[in-house]
């Protein structure tokens, strides 16, 4: 199926390229990883790829505002080759410049190995992403006014483009938030320890992941770890739950929003951020259904609209909101400790 698919492919050696010609045939085309911004921009025009690959050995200035720069300007689904050893941060960096997704680069492109990158390579062609809103007009749009008694817990869901998105809605909160918020982000399994890390640098919040059985605390922010189901507990504690996929994901956003809105009822708020699918839609529906409070992301301001059209669809979500205006909006629900 992807022999069919133009995939551009942006790494220093002809290696990898060599071995991935096996799988894209002559609609591989090969560019340096020292590509410049306006370089990388060229060559997506000029070969109009389905898919863009990038290797990454380390963090590049340089290679994120390339990335940047195609997202804004000539957007691309891109996938993040992350190599044995190279900083996680590095990767984290180009999934928040508008990189899609990111893979731990095969140290042999086994049957298997290709079969995987194949089926997201795939996957990822059929995703319709939108430009990057730098410089755009904000959209305004009318608020809600804050709701009582406190919220205790704001779950958020978030998949495709959602690590740029989740540290633009943190940032824009005080530590002071008064109630804890649990994310569920789709990300390739061993990377949920990395995007904590990373928002917690960017955003200057307390974001970890979630431990099973943890009291979950106003102003802190809680990741559901790889390949295990989070959810909230009418005690207030986070919990982990083994089990299977729900819905083709482990976690899953509609575990935790469904969770929220049985344990929280009216004191519950779901958002649902930018991604593919439709993970994370019935759970906010729940959430309304049950007195609380639901955004969705907008298309304008998304990388892809997926879940939050489908949420939309569902009349799951109260407001329709640009990315920039998410946070004053929770902030009107949740008052500040």
């Amino acid at each position: 199926m992807t022999t069919k698919l133009a995939v551009l492919l942006v790494e220093p050696s002809p290696v990898l390229g060599a071995r991935l010609e096996g799988l894209f045939g002559r609609k591989l085309v090969r560019v340096g990883s020292s590509v410049t911004a306006a370089g990388m921009l060229a060559a997506v025009r000029d070969h109009e790829p389905d898919v863009v690959l990038v290797r990454v050995d380390g963090p590049s200035s340089e290679l994120t505002r390339a990335v940047e720069l195609v997202m804004s300007e000539d957007p691309v689904p891109m996938l993040l080759l992350a190599a044995p050893g190279a900083p996680r941060q590095a990767a984290m960096a180009l999934l928040s410049a508008g990189a899609l997704e990111v893979l731990p680069l095969p140290s042999a492109l086994d049957e298997r190995a290709a079969a995987s990158l194949e089926k997201t390579v795939a996957l990822l062609a059929t995703v319709a992403v939108v430009k990057h809103p730098r410089g755009r007009k904000k959209r305004t749009a009318s608020r809600l006014p804050a709701i009582r008694p406190e919220v205790p817990v704001v779950a958020i869901a978030a998949s495709l483009g959602g690590p740029k998105a989740l540290a633009v809605v943190l940032s824009g909160l005080p530590r002071t938030f008064g109630a804890p918020i649990c994310i569920c982000q789709h990300i390739t399994a061993g990377f949920t320890d990395d995007l904590a890390r990373w928002l917690a640098a960017e955003t200057g919040h307390q974001v970890a992941e979630a431990i099973d059985g943890a009291r979950l605390e106003p102003g802190r922010v809680y990741v559901a770890p790889s390949d295990v189901h989070l959810a909230v507990t009418t005690s207030g504690t986070a919990r982990l739950e083994q089990g299977p996929a729900v819905g083709g994901f482990l976690p899953s956003c509609d575990v935790l929003l469904k969770s929220a809105a049985i344990a929280f009822g009216p004191r519950a708020v779901g958002v649902v951020l930018t991604g593919m699918g439709r993970d994370g839609a019935r759970g906010l529906k729940e959430i309304r259904a049950r007195g609380g409070r639901t955004l969705a992301q907008d298309e304008a301001t998304s990388v892809v609209w997926g879940m939050p059209k489908e949420a939309v669809a569902l009349g799951a979500a109260q407001l329709v909101l640009p990315l920039p205006a998410i946070a004053a909006q929770l902030l009107e629900w949740v008052p500040s400790r």
